[in-house]
C-alpha cells in the first residue's frame, strides 16, 4: 500500500510539473528554431544581442480558449493534489478518493480540450504572417498531450484508490 501511494503521488506530482511546463514555456509551435509561439506570446531569437524578443499573442477565441483550459488544467490537477493531501489524514479508514480523482479526470479532460483545440485550429491562432508549413509543433504541445493520459490514468487509480491504516 506504500508503494501504490508514493506511485500515485509522484505520478501526481509529475503530471502537475508537467502541466505547468506545458502552460508557462514558450513552444507550442517552433519555426527553425528562431522563432516560436505559446499560449502567451510570438517570440523571436536576435542573433546580434543573443536574447529572445517576445510580444503577446494576437487574442482570438480559440486561443483564449486553449489558454482557460491549460489554466483550468493546472487548478483542477492542484487542487486534486492538495485535497489528496487532506483526504490522506482526515479521511477515515475504507474510504474512497473520488473527489480527488474526479479533480484529476477533469484536468485531463480540460488538458485534452486545449491540446485537441490547438491541433485543430492552429491555423486560427498562430500569427498570420507566418507559413505554417515552415514550422512544426513544440516539445510543450506534445508535454500537454502526454499529460492527458496521464491524468486520466492518475484520476481513475485514485478513484479505485481505497485508505488504509
Amino acid at each position: 500500500m506504500a508503494y501504490l501511494l508514493m506511485f500515485v503521488t509522484l505520478l501526481h506530482l509529475i503530471t502537475l510539473a508537467m502541466l505547468f511546463i506545458a502552460t508557462m514555456e514558450k513552444s507550442w509551435w517552433v519555426w527553425d528554431g528562431m522563432e516560436n509561439s505559446d499560449l502567451w506570446y510570438n517570440c523571436r531569437f536576435d542573433n546580434s544581442t543573443g536574447t529572445w524578443l517576445c510580444a503577446s499573442s494576437k487574442e482570438t477565441e480559440w486561443l483564449q480558449a486553449v489558454q482557460v483550459l491549460m489554466v483550468l488544467s493546472v487548478v483542477f490537477s492542484s487542487v486534486s493534489f492538495l485535497v489528496f493531501l487532506g483526504q490522506l489524514f482526515t479521511m477515515s479508514k475504507g474510504g474512497l478518493f473520488y473527489f480527488t480523482g474526479l479533480c484529476q479526470v477533469f484536468a485531463g479532460l480540460t488538458a485534452f480540450c486545449a491540446a485537441l483545440i490547438y491541433t485543430l485550429r492552429n491555423k486560427d491562432i498562430l500569427p498570420d504572417s507566418k507559413d505554417l508549413t515552415s514550422g512544426h509543433f513544440g516539445y510543450c504541445f506534445i508535454l500537454a498531450w502526454v499529460c492527458v493520459p496521464l491524468l486520466l490514468c492518475s484520476g481513475i487509480i485514485y478513484i479505485h484508490l481505497r485508505k488504509k491504516e
